[in-house]
């Protein structure tokens, strides 16, 4: 089981717990996928509040990564809107409609360095999950090809996209829930992850952490605690992954 330490370069002046890892656990939206969802959260908020109140790094903060509800109550509340409580549900209401037009229409894009990340985790015999908040993701992943005649979703192990779980991120639960289907210990996986609530979420669960700066939001995943931070997942080094416990890599 390589160690954590020689997978990532040091782009971040941040110490790596020493561990090693059996298995990796993805995001979707921002990670593996250039989704529209927070072009549908902004435009939703037409006659709720200016939708260009709701930047990209407001997103990031308060929307990516959480469930749909958590993800508009925080907007709304952010944005200074009352009664949350009950214009929350329909403000998440029209942004899964406004979401599904734009899928319909347009479709949606992956990231080329995270469909080559997956290609080489799956090259190196790793165990791979994806896991997302959104209930839209597995849907998403099965329109993007990978491999001739297999999706993006075709190639991981384990999907855990859109469960009715008793609590969104920053709460561990999605995740821990990955690392079980998986079958492996929780603290011998990294999380891959674009958003703070995700990087939390996976620190409470005590798993490592890299966080994939896609809109130039290095430090507010930093701040949220990511111990790796690169803005491409093609810096991330794949050694094969090893069959003996007793394994470490050369130097």
């Amino acid at each position: 089981m390589p160690d954590v330490a020689r997978i990532l370069r040091p782009v971040a002046d941040v110490a790596l717990p020493t561990r090693r890892l059996d298995a990796w656990i993805l995001d979707v939206d921002g990670v593996l996928l250039a989704s529209p969802h927070e072009r549908a959260w902004r435009e939703a908020l037409h006659g709720i509040a200016d939708p260009a109140r709701l930047t990209t790094a407001m997103y990031q903060a308060c929307v990516a990564g959480r469930s749909r509800l958590d993800g508009a109550v925080a907007a709304l509340t952010a944005l200074g809107v009352l009664d949350v409580g009950r214009i929350g549900p329909a403000y998440a209401a029209a942004k899964q409609r406004r979401l599904e037009e734009i899928f319909a229409m347009e479709g949606v894009v992956a990231f080329p360095d995270a469909l080559r990340l997956v290609r080489r985790l799956r090259a190196a015999g790793w165990p791979i999950a994806a896991a997302s908040s959104s209930r839209n993701a597995e849907s998403m992943m099965r329109t993007v090809a990978l491999d001739p005649g297999g999706t993006l979703f075709d190639a991981f192990s384990v999907i855990v996209c859109g469960r009715n779980l008793s609590h969104g991120k920053p709460d561990p639960e999605i995740f821990l829930l990955a690392a079980a289907e998986l079958g492996v210990d929780r603290t011998r996986c990294i999380v891959v992850e674009d958003a703070p609530a995700g990087i939390a979420a996976a620190l409470a669960g005590g798993m490592a952490t890299l966080g994939v700066a896609r809109v130039d939001d290095a430090d507010g995943l930093r701040a949220a605690g990511a111990e790796r931070v690169v803005a491409s997942l093609d810096e991330v080094i794949i050694p094969k992954r090893a069959t003996s416990t007793t394994h470490r890599p050369a130097a």
